[in-house]
């Protein structure tokens, strides 16, 4: 039984194939110009509109579209009333499309449960979606702590804990963009941070299990017109995030003990944020490929719908 899933976030088109066991994911990042941080909806709505049908037609020769039992996209960021976002219309409109020309289910997800099912498929805890567990969903446009629990076969996502404001995607975002870094500038931060010295960070002030980085971006502002080299701008930024992830994890454990930690998003990807929280926390990561958005964890959702006979919504 192989099922489809469709993915349009704001900085992905991703299409993905599963049959229970393997999967397979295409992705493009959507294009932005130099020196902006994202795009418009209506830009990335046109963007993903052009590109689904070149990653559908590359899936479709490798044979990966043959007898489908069932078709799905994320529809909405989050899965709670109102989370709504344009550019996930682009997936929608086509899984539907297929759907019924195919006389098959569609299975409606939300772009955050896909990710966590993305993150325990790869990390080989697939299991952890009958459970209840904690997660950082770490992204260009969210840092949330969640308390997740089973909801049929798929997931609900209470957000316990994160940043009051800005993400730490943004955050990684704005500094490396400020530093002439291309957009999105995730893995060239990364790469930049290895380079530099010291173990300094700002230290950011943990409110029960929230946060706020906007001090920390003012910082980092500061000092770049101060001069400072790059590397170590970039090593002070990633420091800081992982010096409040790690703290607001321990809390979070010791508040809800026993409960495994996974993390997913782009920003989960980064080396020094996955060696700290798992040296010092024991979590779990999704491998590198589906930390950023995909649409593997759509097409397991719906395969696990499909399975259970469950009706579309």
């Amino acid at each position: 039984m192989t099922v489809l899933g469709l993915d349009t976030s704001n900085y992905t088109t991703s299409a993905a194939v599963f049959d229970g066991g393997e999967g397979r994911n295409l992705a493009r990042l959507l294009e932005v110009r130099p020196g902006e941080l994202g795009l418009r909806q209506s830009d990335a709505l046109f963007q993903h509109v052009k590109r689904l049908p070149a990653l559908l037609e590359e899936l479709g020769q490798e044979g990966g579209l043959q007898d489908l039992s069932a078709v799905g996209a994320s529809t909405r960021p989050r899965a709670v009333e109102g989370s709504y976002m344009p550019c996930f219309l682009a997936g929608e409109g086509q899984g539907r499309g297929i759907a019924s020309a195919l006389g098959v289910p569609f299975y409606a997800h939300s772009h955050q449960q896909g990710h966590l099912a993305a993150a325990a498929w790869s990390a080989g805890r697939l299991d952890l979606l009958d459970r209840p567990f904690l997660a950082w969903h770490l992204s260009g446009g969210t840092t949330e702590l969640l308390l997740v629990r089973p909801e049929g076969t798929s997931v609900a996502a209470e957000i316990i804990g994160g940043t009051s404001d800005i993400s730490a995607g943004k955050l990684i975002d704005r500094a490396g963009v400020l530093m002439g870094l291309p957009f999105p500038a995730g893995k060239a931060l990364d790469a930049l941070a290895q380079e530099g010295s010291g173990g300094a960070s700002y230290q950011v002030r943990l409110d029960g299990l929230r946060f706020s980085l906007s001090g920390m971006e003012n910082k980092v502002k500061q000092l770049w017109e101060a001069g400072e080299e790059p590397t170590n701008i970039a090593r002070f930024t990633l420091n800081t995030i992982v010096s409040v992830v790690l703290r607001a994890t321990q809390a979070a454990q010791e508040e809800y003990p026993g409960l495994p930690v996974l993390c997913s998003g782009g920003v989960a990807s980064n080396s020094q944020l996955r060696r700290a929280l798992e040296d010092h926390r024991g979590a779990l990561f999704s491998q590198p490929r589906y930390a950023t958005d995909n649409a593997m964890g759509t097409a397991i959702l719906t395969w696990r719908a499909r399975r259970a006979g469950e009706e579309p919504a």
